[in-house]
């Protein structure tokens, strides 16, 4: 029987995004939560791995909506626990052009709050990964909007999540951080 872990360290909206980088697949490093490309937000996407089909599917949308989302002034990058050679063979399976990273240490997905899970079987993959994690980080270098999942069948809905951050960060709704009360 495996005993879970009562260790949690959750972010809170409205506080400092932490300090972490990955690498993409060039070798460079990403600072997380860094907007590129002429953006002043980013929203950072945490996927399980190349071992995840509803990752994979997931990723593949959120390239249909990179475009509308660096309009609206956020980059976007996603990054998981993954070696380098699994990225590389996740890479063949997709179509995305935004950066993916690797190399999440299990010290960043507990830094970051996430949920941690080991693999069923071998053949899923060879280390401890992070769940689903999505976190937008303002051009305060805060925590605008978090969502973490403690499995691969809830994540954000990304037309409604595209749809709300052009809504945030229109200036005529003057919409703070919510959920500041923890």
């Amino acid at each position: 029987m495996t005993t879970a872990l009562t260790y949690t360290n959750k972010l809170h909206a409205g506080s400092a995004f932490p300090e972490l980088t990955a690498t993409l697949l060039s070798g460079e490093p990403v600072q997380l939560g860094k907007p590129k490309n002429g953006a002043d937000w980013q929203l950072v996407v945490v996927y399980r791995g190349r071992h995840c089909p509803l990752c994979t599917r997931y990723l593949s949308q959120l390239e249909e909506y990179k475009d509308a989302l660096l309009a609206t002034g956020v980059d976007l990058v996603a990054v998981s626990g993954d070696s380098k050679a699994q990225l590389e063979s996740h890479i063949e399976q997709l179509d995305v052009s935004f950066p993916l990273a690797y190399g999440l240490t299990v010290e960043q997905m507990y830094t970051l709050g996430l949920y941690i899970s080991d693999p069923r079987s071998p053949q899923e993959t060879d280390h401890a990964f992070a769940e689903s994690g999505v976190f937008v980080v303002n051009n305060e270098g805060q925590i605008q909007v978090i969502d973490i999942s403690n499995n691969p069948f809830v994540r954000p809905e990304l037309q409604a999540l595209v749809n709300g951050l052009g809504w945030i960060r229109n200036p005529e709704n003057n919409y703070p951080v919510r959920g500041m009360h923890n």
